[in-house]
């Protein structure tokens, strides 16, 4: 059975959780933490002995309002059941890119505005604070829109995040191709207007938005980016063809950016693993990215543990 803490509040702010000395030692939970954006569920895995440090995972474009895809789609809980590390599901955020919007969505009767980012660095770490969660010893890694979001508020939240990853992610969206095709993917993803979100190309939100733009703010930071290189492989479906070919396409812009990331961290001589592998855009890949992640967000979050 799954638990419900609630922290809702009759005043607008975040509602924080009563404070304890040390988060629960394992389980899973679904939180509902207040937020300007109005309530937000966020689903945890606490540390398997208490620990303070988590590991925030963040959905890809079609994020469902009920759940994250990581609990279902990926074998995340298991891998790291036995790590003293909390797991932080948010849900929701669907075609949000995990950023705050200059306004609601204007092409479908959006009634408030997006502001993920705020609610990712100010509202949630305020409130699992009360759990014992640290605010300044955590990881962040998304796929697909999440990828990107991931290495730039990464990049923006130094304080915040102490390893970012990226799985599948559209790392380079000021390139002026990649207006087009977000445009076209949002607004097929529920009618969502991009210039909403970042205003028209060219708006200074593109570039802030943007991970290889803001390589030089990752410098010294852990960091993990993958992409498939587009070509079918052993963890797509048989038989779903419609769908893998969907994948593929998907997968053939995401392996561009992660080049064009690989090449401008290392023309800054900034670390950073980037690895390319064959497959599609979708999850059993996903679920292999995090594997190999594991060790590295395990070892960036030691120091605090």
């Amino acid at each position: 059975m799954v638990a419900v803490a609630t922290a809702l509040s009759a005043g607008t702010g975040p509602a924080e959780a009563a404070p304890v000395r040390r988060a629960p030692a394992g389980g899973f939970e679904e939180l509902i933490v207040a937020s300007s954006m109005g309530p937000v569920k966020v689903q945890v895995q606490w540390a398997a002995r208490g620990g303070s440090s988590a590991l925030y995972l963040l959905d890809g474009l079609r994020a469902p309002a009920d759940h994250s895809q990581w609990t279902t789609d990926t074998d995340a809980l298991r891998q790291f059941a036995g790590d003293d590390v909390t797991l932080v599901f948010p849900v929701g955020g669907h075609s949000s890119f995990y950023t705050d919007w200059y306004r609601p969505s204007s092409t479908n009767g959006q009634p408030t505005t997006y502001k993920w980012e705020t609610f990712l660095t100010r509202e949630l770490p305020e409130f699992l604070a009360g759990y014992g969660v640290s605010r300044t010893n955590n990881a962040i890694v998304g796929v697909s829109m999440g990828g990107n979001a991931a290495m730039t508020l990464a990049a923006h939240h130094r304080d915040q995040f102490r390893f970012a990853g990226s799985f599948s992610g559209f790392l380079n969206p000021s390139y002026p191709l990649w207006n087009q095709v977000m445009r076209a993917a949002m607004f097929d993803e529920g009618r969502f207007n991009i210039d909403d979100m970042w205003g028209v190309a060219g708006d200074p939100a593109w570039v802030r938005n943007d991970a290889t733009a803001q390589a030089e703010r990752l410098r010294g930071l852990p960091m993990y980016v993958t992409s498939g290189n587009g070509v079918p492989g052993p963890l797509d479906l048989p038989g779903g063809v419609g769908n893998t070919i969907n994948a593929a396409g998907i997968e053939a812009f995401s392996v561009i950016a992660a080049s064009t990331f690989r090449d401008r961290v290392a023309a800054l001589g900034i670390p950073a693993r980037v690895d390319f592998t064959t497959g599609t855009h979708t999850w059993p890949y996903w679920q292999q990215s995090l594997t190999v992640a594991r060790p590295m967000i395990l070892e960036a979050l030691a120091g605090d543990r």
